[in-house]
């Protein structure tokens, strides 16, 4: 029993010397070790309340309410309606029925002025009998269709309502920037009045690869049915008309884009007032520089329009543009690729006088051009397109007279004789070529009838071997 009180004794004992040691030794010298450690200052801000940093963050903030509430009631739901035949099958056969059918398509359109004139995209109502506009407040008329472009893929419209109706008015789209914030305004999936907001992604881009196009790119959420609804900027402002999205899957991904507002206005004006799309054309050919390009030709800038011909009897030859001039703007609008001059000429008319900046031997010079009807350069004729060879080829290839091939959709010259793209039309019922000018002649004596009145066609294919066909 003396053990066991000793032994508890002897542990009780040891147990008090150890925290003793710990409390005087130990843990004095790790207060004092926390007590010289040095602190980072916080990298935080503190919390207090200033006025100049408050109304700095107040005015970056966006509220995009005022504009929607401008424009949702200018958008409509445009309903379009097709009669196509479908295959006949065997209860048609049997019980007798028709095999055409009915084709719905949707999209949106824009109200550009009270009188009920509504903007909206040609691929919506392409082939249609009959269009109907649903408002947004679910009044729904018929819409006549005034005309289209299918160049721009525009069309107008327009309805007859008993009151004003709200109309959104045009922004221009030229002074619009890149990282500006807009808003698609719309019908996707038959959902009505739907507002996404995005930025300006890019502008001038052309998604053809022909040089043909100049969208604005943004990245506000576009899906099927907004095609001809409005991309409006932050005070309400028409910027452009819906009309394509980038896709794998034929649903938003990232990318959407618009026909730019100046070019659709310039489009509906023409359309009221002419009953077409009058064209304005500069009168050169080339293309955008490029590093490599620069490079070879010595040239010390890689940015604008490198002019390699000028068109004979165009505005640009008269006025003295150049071949080898470098056309950095035209009037305040930078030229850095071919959709920035082509875009910028969508929006201009004939005898329009429009100041272009060349770089020639190191200079800058601003000459006015006055601008040409496109047809001293291309024409329609018998389902082709037909332009004025450049005076570069025909000095190359010793060329003396003909026009070029730029689109054929003649089934029957293509199918039939091979004619595309490239070949060179040197000749019809004897009549010598030589510009698109007498093309035209032929056209306006003829019409309608013009390829009935062909007896003779002679041209060169793309090796230049002289061709000569009679079809009488």
């Amino acid at each position: 029993m003396k053990k066991l009180l000793t032994l508890v004794f002897v542990s009780v004992l040891g147990g008090v010397l150890t925290l003793s040691a710990y409390k005087l030794f130990i843990e004095k010298e790790q207060q004092t070790v926390t007590l010289e450690t040095t602190q980072e200052p916080s990298p935080l801000i503190p919390t207090n309340y200033d006025t100049k940093t408050a109304n700095l963050f107040e005015s970056q903030h966006m509220d995009f309410s005022v504009a929607a509430d401008r424009t949702i009631h200018a958008v409509v739901h445009v309903k379009n309606t097709a009669i196509v035949s479908a295959p006949t099958s065997l209860e048609d056969l049997f019980f007798g029925r028709r095999s055409q059918r009915e084709q719905v398509g949707t999209g949106s359109g824009v109200i550009i002025n009270k009188d009920g004139y509504i903007i909206t995209n040609n691929h919506v109502i392409a082939g249609s009998n009959s269009i109907s506009i649903t408002l947004n407040d679910n009044r729904v008329y018929e819409a006549e269709l005034i005309g289209t472009d299918e160049k721009t893929d525009i069309a107008l419209l327009k309805i007859d309502a008993d009151e004003d109706l709200p109309s959104i008015p045009f922004g221009d789209s030229d002074t619009a920037k890149v990282g500006e914030w807009v808003l698609a305004v719309g019908n996707p999936f038959n959902l009505t009045s739907t507002v996404t907001a995005g930025i300006i992604s890019a502008k001038s881009r052309d998604l053809s690869g022909a040089n043909t196009q100049s969208f604005i790119q943004t990245d506000a959420a576009v899906n099927p049915g907004n095609s001809g609804g409005a991309l409006v900027n932050s005070r309400g402002e028409l910027v452009g008309i819906n009309t394509a999205i980038s896709s794998r899957t034929g649903s938003y991904i990232g990318y959407s884009f618009a026909v730019p507002s100046n070019i659709a206005r310039k489009v509906v004006e023409d359309i009221m007032e002419f009953g077409d799309v009058q064209e304005g054309v500069l009168g050169v050919s080339g293309g955008a520089l490029t590093s490599r390009f620069a490079d070879e030709n010595g040239i010390a800038t890689t940015e604008g329009f490198f002019v390699s011909n000028v068109d004979d009897n165009s505005g640009a030859k008269k006025a003295g543009i150049k071949s080898g001039d470098i056309i950095k703007k035209l009037d305040n609008v930078e030229i850095s690729k071919f959709s920035d001059l082509s875009g910028y000429l969508k929006t201009k008319r004939p005898n329009d006088v429009v100041d272009v900046q060349v770089l020639r031997n190191d200079e800058l010079k601003t000459i006015p051009v006055k601008l040409s009807k496109s047809d001293i350069i291309s024409v329609e004729f018998i389902d082709m397109e037909l332009r004025n060879i450049p005076t570069k080829i025909k000095k190359e290839y010793d060329i003396d007279a003909g026009v070029m091939v730029q689109k054929n959709e003649n089934v029957f010259l293509y199918k039939k004789l091979g004619i595309r793209p490239g070949y060179i039309i040197t000749g019809i019922n004897d009549i010598e070529i030589n510009s698109v000018q007498d093309i035209s002649k032929f056209n306006n004596k003829y019409g309608n009838n013009a390829q009935d009145e062909i007896f003779k066609l002679e041209y060169m294919d793309t090796n230049l071997n002289r061709k000569e066909v009679i079809f009488r």
